[in-house]
């Protein structure tokens, strides 16, 4: 069963274009690594919730939007071995394609696909 990386980044909205190159950018690198798609959404209808919500968890400012996306991996063993060669690309690195947002507030995790219909 498929394996997925999960992110929530806020993100300057003066860097959307910023942004989008630099996903471009590492999709093919995530790829070249095992990776089988990527999947990079921009808010559109993000409510802050009162006690929780996605603005709240990544500490969104006010010229900030977020940012949700994923990484499918064929398996946990794939993206392990993956993700380590990515951090180890030198096309990854802040020099050749900065991350256009605060990295301390990306939130991001490993999850098993307990259902993919």
């Amino acid at each position: 069963m498929n394996y997925i990386d999960g992110f929530v980044a806020a993100v300057p909205n003066e860097n959307k274009e910023k942004y989008i190159h630099h996903a471009k950018e590492a999709a093919i690198v995530f790829k070249e690594h095992g990776a089988l798609k990527l999947v990079e959404c921009w808010e559109d209808d993000v409510p802050e919730g009162e006690i929780t919500s996605f603005p709240k968890a990544v500490k969104c400012k006010d010229n900030e939007i977020v940012v949700f996306s994923w990484i499918v991996w064929p398996s946990k063993e794939a993206r392990n071995l993956g993700m380590e060669k990515v951090m180890d690309d030198p096309r990854m690195s802040e020099e050749v394609n900065p991350m256009p947002f605060d990295g301390g507030r990306l939130i991001y995790g490993g999850f098993q696909v307990l259902i993919d219909d």
